[in-house]
């Protein structure tokens, strides 16, 4: 199973609690320095970093010199957690990412064109549906600097979140409290809630987040279902990937040079339920028939149990 992998190293629960503090310090902190000396460097550099919104953030550097620093906060974090559990945890990266002899490509690859293709598909039939909302915002020369920065740098920036919430906290509560469904519920909430602060929730209400825990909920089910974190990794970053490239707006987090521009009053609408109660379940039931998936009790709320435990428990 995914979540005793942490047993492969050190799973004192303080190793835990210690990371998961000095993580997001270096994630929220350390990553966010470099942002924070270009700002200063720019034009009202200091009244803008004063009033911390992201949109004056953007205008004062630019959507894609902003984008770029944004998600720099990203991979600095990543490196630091993986730093951390390789140094405190003496746990490998791959035992962190998967419970198979090897980190399973093809599963990420998948699940990032299956998500991907039907993204753009519902991005298409929305522009289709409702032409009025949208504007033509194609640049070729500031596009293809986004579409650089964010090929290279979104599926690090969604890894980050993976290994961070699917991976180490799901990990560490899990042994914390030997059971499957309190990571996969703490870890589901805490995704949704750490978007509160995105603008789309200003706009669109805390409705919104309906959208963010289910997403939540539907990662970890993959993580746990499918034994890894490959599937997540794959649809995390089509997720985010689709959404920076082909549409943005004034009030997302993802300002950019995108191809289309949502022009539309903001309206908390079908898009946001149906992801997570029609198509989530239709992916689940195409990832479980492609990877033969059972037990789905024992898988997302059973016992979590070291080999030493497996093997006393089954010898009495």
């Amino acid at each position: 199973m995914y979540i005793e992998q942490a047993y492969k190293g050190l799973s004192d629960s303080w190793r835990y609690f210690l990371g998961i503090i000095l993580i997001f310090f270096a994630w929220q902190f350390i990553g966010g320095i470099p942002l924070v000396v270009a700002l200063i460097l720019s034009d009202d550099g200091m009244s803008t970093l004063a009033s911390g919104e992201m949109g004056a953030m953007s205008d004062a550097l630019g959507s894609n010199t902003f984008f770029f620093y944004m998600l720099l906060t990203f991979a600095i974090g990543l490196f630091f957690l993986f730093l951390y559990v390789k140094l405190v945890h003496k746990q490998t990266i791959k035992s962190l990412t998967t419970s198979r002899k090897k980190v399973d490509w093809k599963r990420i690859l998948f699940s990032f064109f299956l998500w991907g293709i039907i993204s753009v598909f519902f991005i298409f039939l929305d522009i289709y549906l409702s032409p009025e909302d949208y504007k033509f915002n194609f640049n070729l020369y500031p596009f293809l600097i986004l579409a650089s920065i964010a090929i290279f740098l979104i599926p690090i920036q969604t890894s980050m979140e993976e290994y961070f919430m699917r991976g180490y906290m799901m990990q560490g509560l899990g042994v914390l409290t030997k059971n499957r469904w309190f990571p996969l519920v703490f870890t589901s909430l805490l995704f949704g809630l750490m978007h509160i602060f995105n603008p789309e929730v200003e706009k669109l209400g805390y409705g919104i987040l309906i959208f963010y825990v289910g997403t939540g909920f539907f990662l970890g089910i993959l993580t746990l279902m499918d034994k890894g974190l490959e599937l997540a990794l794959g649809f995390h970053a089509a997720n985010n990937l689709t959404a920076a490239l082909l549409v943005t707006a004034d009030w997302t987090a993802f300002k950019t040079h995108s191809v289309y521009t949502d022009i539309s009053d903001p309206v908390l609408g079908w898009d946001v339920l149906v992801p997570v109660f029609v198509v989530f379940p239709i992916l689940l039931v195409v990832f479980s028939k492609k990877y033969g998936w059972s037990n789905w009790k024992e898988r997302l709320t059973g016992r979590v149990v070291s080999e030493e435990e497996f093997l006393n428990a089954d010898n009495t």
